[in-house]
């Protein structure tokens, strides 16, 4: 968990899913008149999403390898 790898990955992460839950938030609005979503809840669902994303790299830990914020183990080449 203190490892920069670690931080860089689940950083990583989390900007992906601030994107993500941004640009789904803002389509929904757009797209149906029955949600009414402004920029300021598109941001607020967005950065909800941001913290659970980071909160769940952490719970990840001790899972797979320790320096990877993933539940699932990534594998090693053949090389290594």
């Amino acid at each position: 968990m203190w490892s920069t790898a670690f931080w860089k990955q689940a950083a990583e992460r989390a900007a992906k899913t601030f994107a993500q839950s941004l640009v789904a938030s803002l389509g929904v609005g757009a797209a149906s008149p029955i949600w009414d979503l402004g920029w300021v809840e598109a941001l607020g669902i967005a950065g909800t999403a941001t913290v659970l994303s980071a909160l769940t790299s952490v719970a990840s830990l001790g899972v797979g390898d320790p320096l990877d914020p993933s539940l699932v183990d990534g594998g090693r080449h053949r090389a290594d």
